[in-house]
């Protein structure tokens, strides 16, 4: 069970852990043993997110969420399985808590008097300045 927050908890059965070989360096233990960890998170099946939480996450999973609504999370930074494990497991919730906050509503605001005059100032200046190029014309 990996705990989100408070509230919310995802079940072992919407988590898959597969273990391959991690790249890197290793010596000769690296050939042998399997320590890097993709973690699969069936996102779009679970049924502990609502749907604006999934296509939050959906969002900022991007390339991570797979065509059939997973998320893969691949973890192979140390050269122990366990340590691996944690880390992948701590960034899917990390992505989750991220998705689980709405973003904030923007308010639309009006432009001050002030502001507004000042533009239309700046607009008629440079309006001057572009009339008063162009050809000289000779006073003889």
């Amino acid at each position: 069970m990996l705990r989100i927050n408070d509230t919310l908890t995802i079940a072992d059965w919407e988590l898959v852990e597969t273990f391959s070989r991690s790249q890197g360096p290793g010596g000769q233990n690296v050939n042998k043993v399997e320590t890097a960890v993709d973690l699969r998170f069936e996102a779009e099946r679970s049924p502990h997110l609502s749907a604006p939480v999934k296509a939050r996450l959906k969002r900022l999973a991007g390339r991570r969420w797979t065509l059939d609504g997973a998320i893969v999370i691949r973890a192979e930074e140390t050269r122990s399985q366990a340590r691996n494990r944690e880390i992948a497991r701590e960034r899917l919730a990390d992505l989750i808590r991220q998705a689980l906050v709405p973003p904030k509503r923007r308010i639309a605001t009006k432009p001050t008097y002030g502001s507004q005059l000042r533009r239309l100032k700046a607009k008629s200046v440079r309006g001057e300045v572009k009339a008063a190029r162009g050809k000289v014309e000779d006073e003889e």
